[in-house]
């Protein structure tokens, strides 16, 4: 099942993505800038492979809900997303709020 619906996070809309597979699921928060992603996520490939698309990600592992992506620290980001302040250690909600802050 595939699963798309908005997620506030301080007054600001984000779109959350949820797709159930057997035994794990894929989570997604995203933004027209950038998103944050459950484990599955392979920074390294956008940051090597694809590095001229400048992909604003970050990676948040052991997270079972959108909820839990959100609130979890984030273990990997991507080389673009550090124009928008993104670090590892840092929460995934507040990875996402920077994409309007500091983006606009």
């Amino acid at each position: 099942m595939v699963t798309v619906e908005p997620v506030w996070i301080e007054g600001v809309p984000f779109t959350a993505v949820s797709v159930v597979l057997p035994k794990t699921n894929l989570l997604v928060v995203t933004h027209e800038k950038g998103y944050i992603m459950c484990g599955a996520l392979d920074v390294d490939l956008l940051n090597e492979k694809l590095a001229d698309r400048n992909i604003v990600a970050g990676r948040a592992v052991g997270v079972r809900s959108i909820q839990d992506l959100l609130e979890a620290p984030l273990e990997k980001v991507t080389i673009g997303s550090k124009a928008f302040g993104w670090e590892e250690g840092m929460i995934g909600k507040e990875a996402m709020l920077r994409l309007v802050r500091e983006g606009s």
